[in-house]
Formats: structure tokens, C-alpha cells, sequence
């Protein structure tokens, strides 16, 4: 759902360089989705958070089983957590389906002869703290793929881990994958996938 800590905010006060996310926008967005002009990703993520609009990709292979995908552990938010499989913000003027594409291929090394098309399924607002952290208040459109060639080349920097799981299975025995610790965002499209 790719996300990070703040720099000093008087110049000269600390020798910490200003965190990357602090140099970037996302799309702030009203309930139904309508953009509200860009805002500072890391202002978005931190305090009372402004809500704005993300995604959450599904890759599943032609077995039907989810690539699920950890977050490496220098994520601000959700580090070591388990995704299904990678999730980020789309940039002004960018569609859902072209900030996946752009994704799939940054995360996992995932371009697009390696899948048909990008299935957009759902879309519902969240908004959850994680520790003193910040927040992540998003409206996340869930998108799917299906790999005709399931080739990975994950950088290490966006994902510690891989692990194909039975996708109905995970969802029906969720105490059985409790020690992955799912991130919220996949935990809410997985529940409203199967409702």
C-alpha cells in the first residue's frame, strides 16, 4: 500500500537528513475520491493525516494462489509487515493502473509481458495508526494481476520477503498466518473480497 520519518524542521537543527517521503506528494482526496490538489507525503502520514488516494495490488499466479509481499524493515509504517502484494500513492496526472504497472516492476521486478490485464475490483476509505509512528488515511483502490510468468526480482529495499499463499486459505484461517502481521489495508480488501 510504498511510505517513511521526518528531518529537522528548523534548518541547521540536527545533522539528520530530511526523510525521502518529505519530497514527495500524493493526491489528497475527498470520501468519493475526488482530488483535492497534492499534499506533502510525509504531512499526509503523520499527525491527524490528510486523506488521500493509494492502491493495493493483488498478484496472484495461475494457480490462484497471492504473492504476498513483506515490507522491508526500513518502511516507516508497517516495516516487516506482510502485504498482498504492493501498495503505494499514484502521482498527479497518474492513473491507478499506470502507478501499479510503475510498481510492479520498481518492487518486484515485474513488467508488463509477464501479465495480462490489471483488473480494478474495489475501493473503500481506511484510516489506521500505527504506533506513534503516524497513519496511513487513505481511499485504496484494490487492482489484480495474474502472472502468466511468475519471475521476481524484489529490490531489498521495498520488500524483505516472498511467500505464495492459498489465497481462500489465508482468508479462511487468518490465526493460522497471525505471525505474518498483515497490513491493515490487505486485511480490509481481503475481507471484502470474500463478502
Amino acid at each position: 500500500m510504498s511510505t517513511d520519518g521526518a528531518g529537522a524542521s528548523d534548518a541547521g537543527a540536527t545533522d539528520e537528513p530530511e526523510h525521502a517521503n518529505a519530497m514527495q506528494d500524493v493526491i489528497a482526496v475527498d470520501g468519493d475520491d475526488d482530488p483535492r490538489g497534492t499534499v506533502n507525503r510525509l504531512e499526509a502520514h503523520t499527525g491527524d493525516g490528510i486523506r488521500h488516494r493509494a492502491f493495493t495490488c493483488l498478484v496472484f499466479d495461475g494457480d490462484g494462489r497471492l504473492l504476498l509481499g513483506q515490507r522491508a524493515p526500513g518502511k516507516r509504517l508497517w516495516g516487516t509487515y506482510w502485504d498482498g502484494t504492493v501498495a503505494s500513492h499514484p502521482v498527479e496526472g497518474q492513473t491507478q493502473r499506470d502507478a501499479t504497472r510503475r510498481r510492479l516492476e520498481e518492487e518486484l521486478g515485474v513488467t508488463p509481458d509477464q501479465y495480462g490485464d490489471i483488473r480494478l475490483t474495489d475501493k473503500f476509505e481506511y484510516k489506521r495508526y500505527f504506533e506513534n509512528a503516524g497513519l496511513e488515511w487513505e481511499v485504496c483502490s484494490v487492482l489484480k494481476v495474474t502472472l502468466a510468468d511468475a519471475t521476481l526480482d524484489p529490490d531489498e529495499e521495498e520488500i524483505a520477503g516472498l511467500l505464495w499463499a492459498d489465497y481462500e486459505h489465508l482468508h479462511e484461517h487468518p490465526e493460522w498466518y497471525r505471525q505474518l502481521r498483515l497490513c491493515p489495508w490487505f486485511e480490509i480488501a481481503m475481507r471484502r473480497d470474500f463478502e
